[in-house]
């Protein structure tokens, strides 16, 4: 089995400084490795010219595919393309098509068109210009001693847009590649270690085509089992045996058996019961709400929210009482345990969740430092509440509020609905 390796270069200043997050870099692997291409560097570079004719020699000389993003815009710090030209010795030319495109574009928008506009139809004539249906910079193809060279733009809507027309149909028939295949599941209430060490007998007895994968991340454990082969005929039978034994071992701490986020797997679980859903939130201002409805077809589950940050919110729309604020306070079992209750009242769901807490960087009190949260989950018969204490920055700690809000409700409805 011949395996392909690519190398991802990503060019940019705004990524260095970290004004810019590299997306690109993770959907390009993704996808990549989903047709058999294993991505074996990541590179993130400035907008130089000698930085990139060096990244494009010394990625050549261990990947046969080496894919580029960024610098091909209209402005003078975009210097990807006549870099290009001159490390692949051409000359550049206006590609009619990629001219035709760009009129088009700036016609339907109905905007004035400068000829820094026009030059981004001009390619290297050692190229295959790959058309950009999403804007106005056209993706190249150039190959060179064996290796493959693939310049896309750097706006992530564009770079999929090519990637999906384009790029991964012509690799597809340009090598003969293997097949790479994954299975995931997600489990909570082990650490990395103690995962690690039930399933060290397993890990010992995996197949040499076979690799287990820890990914950590706030309370959980993801664990993924990856297998290469040269058919998927020789591959899956391979895969699903592992995969149905790690289940099998990790049984009492699984969360769900597919790689998708823990939000979108407790909407499945809260449809396949039939059931609904309301938050009511104070430190984490939204984000279960926000995390609940990014999931497409969130709706038929998730009914509504009440963000009760002010305690008069609190008490008026939930119905905590007054006493029960100035004695124990907003972040307290029984505020929280209330706000359930009350977000049920006023929606009229089956479950709910409610979270309060302090979540820094001030705010915390000798009794209630910073981190300190409550959360409780509710059906129509009882209400179940949590205590934490988390120890880390205002974004992490709404984000593991989340978490484990999400994972709560998720015990109820398992063990309840």
């Amino acid at each position: 089995m011949k395996e392909v390796f690519a190398s991802i270069i990503t060019i940019g200043d705004e990524l260095l400084i970290g004004q810019t997050i590299d997306t690109n870099s993770a959907y390009i692997a993704q996808e990549l490795n989903k047709i058999g291409i294993w991505v074996k560097r990541r590179v993130a570079i400035g907008d130089g010219r000698q930085e990139i004719l060096d990244s494009l020699a010394a990625e050549s000389r261990q990947a046969q595919v080496v894919i580029i993003t960024g610098g091909l815009g209209p402005t003078a710090d975009d210097i990807t393309k006549p870099t290009l030209c001159d490390y692949f010795g051409g000359t550049m030319i206006v590609d009619a098509g990629a001219l035709q495109n760009v009129v088009q574009i700036f016609e339907r928008l109905g905007r004035p068109m400068f000829d820094r506009n026009r030059k981004q139809a001009e390619v290297p004539d050692t190229c295959v210009v790959l058309p950009n249906l999403r804007g106005t910079a056209p993706g190249m193809w150039f190959e060179k001693e064996g290796t493959v060279y693939i310049s896309l733009p750097g706006v992530p809507h564009e770079m999929i847009g090519l990637m999906q027309s384009s790029v991964l149909p012509k690799l597809k028939t340009t090598f003969e590649l293997p097949v790479i295949l994954h299975r995931s599941l997600l489990t909570a209430g082990k650490g990395e270690s103690e995962v690690a060490e039930i399933l060290l007998q397993f890990e010992a007895q995996l197949p040499n085509n076979v690799k287990l994968a820890y990914l950590p991340s706030y309370g959980m454990v993801k664990l993924r089992l990856t297998a290469k082969g040269s058919t998927e005929t020789e591959v899956a039978p391979v895969l699903e045996q592992q995969f149905s034994a790690l289940q099998q071992l990790v049984q009492q701490w699984l969360v769900v058996a597919e790689d998708i986020p823990l939000q979108e797997a407790v909407l499945n679980l809260l449809k396949e019961k039939g059931k609904t859903v309301a938050t009511a939130e104070s430190c984490t201002g939204g984000y279960l709400a926000h995390l609940i409805t990014a999931i497409p077809g969130s709706s038929a589950v998730y009914q509504g929210s009440v963000i009760s940050y002010a305690n008069s919110v609190k008490e008026g729309l939930l119905g905590v009482p007054a006493e029960t604020l100035a004695t124990v306070g907003a972040v307290s079992e029984a505020t929280v345990t209330q706000m359930a209750r009350g977000v049920q009242q006023q929606v009229g769901t089956d479950y709910a969740i409610a979270t309060s807490g302090i979540m820094g960087p001030d705010g915390g009190t000798a009794d209630k430092p910073v981190g300190t949260v409550w959360i409780a989950v509710a059906n129509r018969q009882e209400v179940r509440t949590r205590k934490f204490q988390f120890r880390f920055d205002r974004k992490r700690n709404i984000e593991l509020t989340a978490v484990n809000a999400l994972n709560m409700l998720r015990q109820l409805v398992v063990e309840t609905a």
